[in-house]
This record gives structure tokens, C-alpha cells and sequence, in this order.
């Protein structure tokens, strides 16, 4: 390999235009591919910031010579000059496409094998050997571009954030274990044997302590670990940007928040935002879409008849609602061409989510082309109709069931058949805020309550007085904002006294033993004056992906692992030496 001594890149691979003409200059990057045309040879040198086509001739015997043996991925320094490509030859879909570089000297830095894959978008590679191999994967330049909207959205956010007198700071990565809700990494700790750290789900207490200590306005791009299953848009680390305010209401945080995603927009995707951002309340969210994550960019609303199907003879519908359930779904528009087989398909996967069944009735000129009109008036049908806004040729997919799971069936269904039929637009953006959130849930496995969002999260003040005699119906001082179907971003207004902090601990059925010794720390700082504090977390990953028009984070993270948490390129978790699991007081069982 030959030595950079003596030489200097002068421009990048991505930059030199016509103006650049008869300029000496200096070029260094990777062979993406090679032409060899017997008296000329056409290489096209590629970095990070695109790529320029450099040519040898054999006027020079010992570099055309070198130039032969050239082959992909080869790390070169070329020095030549600059010239406009001949009339008709140059490349329009190339922003160096107007010149060429001939080559007077040449030093191959580094040689490559053969890659086992083509840095070529258009290559169906599978995912495993792309993460096997990332570090290649990375040439591409989609992946590539990923990165850098990854790096100039944290400026954004880094640049927004100072300007509005916010601190970042950074926490501990490792802390005391707290588990409640997902499951805690946890890190054994060599100087004191049978005690653990664990790495942080979230710095939720670390921010709201600095809310005690007066910083007002804190914000970190920080990195959580959940061991938990994963799906596309998760991992087991990720990136939050973390942020906390002093002396707010809910109000104030989402007018930052809507001002942060006013700038990102802008300036990653030169697209202006609606503002203020559409509300939805959690109960209305779930009513109209059918899930607390609602895509707003095409219609296919939910809709409740279960008015309309208590007085009808089909038994499905009338037990439904005398049991107190819900008769809903929706209307697909020209879904009565379903074929029969299309529609059982339909019914199997959505029985694979929970569903009891699902009822399908096509809509035609004269009514229902379904068996099941004869369990309805004329007058039920023309109300069910209107209520779906149906016509010829619509399909009814309807779903009989507990109240919340019937809605949130037709929701997943409403998403399934979007995607299906191709009903979502594309390059549009629907952002809203979702708020109003139950304070509880009841957990069937655990016999009693958890926070739906964390046991740190505030009750509407007109819920406070019947928390413990109504805590199903609770409301939150929660807000999530969510962006074509995704959360993005999730907060809440925090607790900040003492009192109510046990009123909730109590509630979630945490003693004042198991409170003092995971909570402690801050049950105490809540005695020492913490001012109401509020503040939101989004997730990073997941809005670059939304950003890059992506279908997985994977695509935007660096190294990122896979569905089943491993690193295909360092083999971590990796197996340790009996010596190490020692010092740490530790055996394999």
C-alpha cells in the first residue's frame, strides 16, 4: 500500500463543476466502478459526499498500468485536472455530471476484496448480510443520507433548544433498577458482588430531580435500553431527546414542542407544518380510529352502530350490545369486489389479533348483497348505510365485541387495509396531539392497576378528589404527539409533591416499603421544594425513520441490532470467560 506523505485532498468527490475547468486538483475515495475501454479507463470515485468519474490514458504507461488493476472498493488518491466533458456526454443525473478528472498521478492506499455485496441501491441484498456486513452497507448512499438527515435533525433540536435558554445535561447510565413496566438491563457490579446497576429506560428521575435542583429547562439526545421484544420501529437501545420544563402548564410545553417540529420540517424536508397542531382526546382517538396512534392522512373512519344493531334479529350484534359491548367498523369504498375468499382471508387474520369474527356485507344498488339483510329493517339498513356514509359497490367490515377491543380491531383493520389497498398518500405528514389519557390500566396478569404512562404523571385536577373511588376512569395530564400513525413524542405534566406522589404509589398497589427503597430518593427531594414541572420525550429513531421515508429504524440507525436483539456484525451478547463472570460474583446457570 502506498503512503499519503506529500499529499493533500484539495476538493471532495461531490463538488467540482464546470467552473472547476483546468484546475490541478487532488481527489481521494473508494473505486465504485470501473470501465475498461481498452485506450481509456473510466473510474468512477466515490466518497461521502458523491461521486466523479476520473480517467486514465495510456499517454501515461505506468499509471494506465496501475489503473488495470484497479477493481471496487479499492481506497485511491488520484491528482489530475479538471475538464468539461465532451458535448453530449455528460451526466444530468450526476452533480459532478458536467466534468471529468484526468489523471496524472495515481497511489492505491488500500485494496479490498471482493465485497459481498454491490454498493448498488437497486441490489436485492437480504437483511442479514447487510448487517453482517454494515460497515459496507453504509457506502450506499440511502444509508448514508439517513445518517446525515439523523445529524442535522439533532442540530436542529440541539440549535432550537439553546436558543429558548434550555440546559443540556447529562445523566447516569448507570443507575438503580426501578422496574415498572418494561424490563431493566442490568449491569453487575465487580466491587460489590449480588448488587446491580441497571441502564436506564428513560432519565425520568434524574430530570425531574433537576427540575428540584432549578436548572427550569433541561434537555439531553440520550441513549435508554428496554429489554423487550422488538418490532420495526424498536431496539433494545435507542434515542430519546429528553426534555423537562419548570413553572409550566401542558399547553406550554406543546407550543415548544410544536415549534421544534415547525424548524425540523423546514429545514430536513422543506415542508411547512399546520400550526397549532389538531387535539384529539384518548377517548375520541379511540372512537373515530380505532388506536391512540391515529394516521390522519386518509379517512376510513371508525364508526359505531351499535345503536342501530341492538334492535336488529342477528344475534351476533344484539348479544353484542346487551352485554355491553360495541357493534363497529368500517367502510371500505369499492370493496364489494372482495371475493369471498379474499374476505375469509380477512376474518382469519383478524381472529389471529383476538376478534371473535368479523361480519363483511357487501353494499349494492338495491341494498345489502348479504344473507344477513334479512335480519334488519329497511329502516336499520338505510340508518347503518348512512352512518358509513356507504354506497354501491362499499364493503361493511363490522366487528361485535367488548367495548374497547371492537374499536381497536376496526383500527387495526382500518391500517391493514390502507396499506393493503394503497390508501395513504404519499410525501404528505399529519401530525396531532393525543391527550386526556387514562390515568390507569388494570393489569389481568398482575391483579391490580399500572400507570399508562409512568407512576410520575400528574391526574386532571378534576380527577383528583375520586382517584382511589373511580380509577378506572381517571384521566392523565399525558400527551403523546403522533405523526402518520406513529408516536413520536410522549410526556406528561409530572407530580412534584409528596402526598399525591404516595396517593399514586398506592394506587399501583407499591408499598410504602417498596416506594421508599426504589423511590426513595426522590419521595425525598419532593420535601425540599420542587416547583411544577412538566415535559416530553421523542423518540429519535423513529421520527428520523418517518423523515427518511423509511419502513424500520434499522434503516437509520448506524449499527443497529436485530428483531432478535443481536449484532450480527460482533456477535454481541457474546459468551465471557469463567474469570470475568468471577470477578463479578457471578455463575451461568
Amino acid at each position: 500500500m502506498e503512503s499519503l506523505e506529500g499529499w493533500k485532498r484539495s476538493h471532495t468527490c461531490g463538488e467540482l463543476v464546470g467552473e472547476n475547468s483546468g484546475q490541478v486538483v487532488t481527489l481521494m475515495g473508494w473505486v465504485h466502478r470501473r470501465r475498461d475501454h481498452g485506450d481509456l479507463i473510466f473510474v468512477d470515485l466515490r466518497d461521502r459526499y458523491g461521486m466523479t468519474q476520473i480517467v486514465f490514458n495510456p499517454e501515461n504507461k505506468e499509471i494506465f498500468q496501475k489503473a488495470k488493476d484497479l477493481r471496487g472498493e479499492f481506497v485511491i488518491a488520484a491528482r489530475g485536472e479538471v475538464r468539461r466533458r465532451p458535448a453530449g456526454l455528460a451526466n444530468k443525473n450526476l452533480g459532478t455530471g458536467d466534468i471529468e478528472v484526468t489523471v496524472q498521478q495515481l497511489k492505491v492506499l488500500n485494496r479490498a476484496k471482493t465485497p459481498p455485496f454491490e454498493i448498488d441501491e437497486n441490489i436485492e441484498v437480504s437483511e442479514e448480510i447487510r448487517l453482517k456486513y454494515r460497515y459496507i452497507d453504509l457506502r450506499n448512499a440511502s444509508i448514508k443520507n439517513n445518517l446525515l438527515i439523523r445529524h442535522k435533525t439533532a442540530q436542529i433540536f440541539r440549535d432550537y433548544f439553546n436558543r429558548n435558554n434550555f440546559v443540556e445535561v447529562e445523566t447516569p447510565i448507570l443507575m438503580r433498577s426501578t422496574p415498572e413496566g418494561a424490563r431493566d438491563y442490568l449491569v453487575p457490579s465487580r466491587i460489590h458482588h449480588g448488587r446491580f446497576y441497571a441502564l436506564p429506560q428513560s432519565p425520568q428521575t434524574y430530570k425531574q430531580l433537576l427540575m428540584t435542583a432549578g436548572m427550569d429547562r433541561y434537555y439531553q439526545i440520550v441513549r435508554c435500553f428496554r429489554d423487550e421484544d422488538l418490532r420495526a420501529d424498536r431496539q433494545p437501545e435507542f434515542t430519546q431527546v429528553d426534555v423537562e420544563m419548570s413553572f409550566i402548564e401542558r399547553d406550554d410545553i406543546l407550543a415548544m414542542v410544536e415549534g421544534v417540529m415547525t424548524e425540523i420540517f423546514d429545514k430536513v424536508l422543506g415542508h411547512k407544518l399546520e400550526i397549532p397542531v389538531r387535539h384529539l382526546t384518548y377517548a375520541e382517538a379511540i372512537r373515530r380510529f380505532g388506536t391512540d396512534k391515529p394516521d390522519l392522512r386518509y379517512g376510513m373512519e371508525v364508526v359505531d352502530i351499535s345503536a342501530s344493531a341492538a334492535n336488529c334479529d342477528f344475534k351476533v350484534f344484539t348479544e353484542g350490545v346487551s352485554s355491553g359491548g360495541t357493534v363497529c367498523g368500517i367502510c371500505l369504498s369499492g370493496g364489494a369486489k372482495y371475493s369471498r375468499k379474499q374476505i375469509d382471508v380477512l376474518t382469519a387474520e383478524m381472529k389471529h389479533e383476538g376478534a371473535k369474527g368479523l361480519v363483511a356485507i357487501k353494499v349494492g344498488k338495491a341494498g345489502w348483497d348479504s344473507p344477513l339483510v334479512k335480519f334488519f329493517s329497511d329502516n336499520a339498513v338505510a340508518k347503518i348505510n348512512d352512518a358509513f356514509a356507504a354506497g354501491e359497490g362499499d364493503l361493511l367490515l363490522i366487528f361485535a365485541d367488548e367495548k374497547e377491543k371492537a374499536f381497536l380491531l376496526s383500527g387495526s383493520l382500518r391500517t391493514k387495509l390502507a396499506r393493503r389497498e394503497e390508501l395513504i398518500p404519499d410525501n404528505e405528514y399529519a401530525l396531532c396531539w393525543v391527550t386526556d389519557f387514562p390515568l390507569l390500566e388494570y393489569d389481568e396478569d398482575e391483579k391490580r392497576y399500572v400507570a399508562r404512562h409512568h407512576p410520575f404523571t400528574a391526574p386532571m385536577d378534576d380527577d383528583r378528589d375520586h382517584m382511589e373511588s373511580e380509577p378506572a376512569v381517571a384521566r392523565a395530564k399525558a400527551y403523546d404527539l403522533v405523526l402518520n400513525g406513529y408516536e413520536i413524542a410522549g410526556g406528561s405534566i409530572r407530580i412534584h409533591d409528596r402526598e399525591m406522589q404516595d396517593r399514586m404509589f398506592r394506587l399501583l398497589d407499591i408499598s410504602e416499603e417498596e416506594a421508599a427503597d426504589k423511590f426513595g430518593f426522590l419521595l425525598e427531594a419532593f420535601e425540599y421544594g420542587t416547583p411544577p414541572h412538566g415535559g416530553i420525550a421523542f423518540g429519535f429513531d423513529r421520527l428520523i425513520m418517518i423523515l427518511a421515508n423509511e419502513n424500520s429504524i434499522r434503516k437509520v440507525i448506524a449499527f443497529p441490532k436485530t428483531n432478535s436483539a443481536l449484532s450480527l456484525m460482533d456477535g454481541a451478547p457474546s459468551n465471557v470467560k469463567d474469570s470475568q463472570l468471577a470477578e463479578l460474583g457471578l455463575k451461568i446457570l
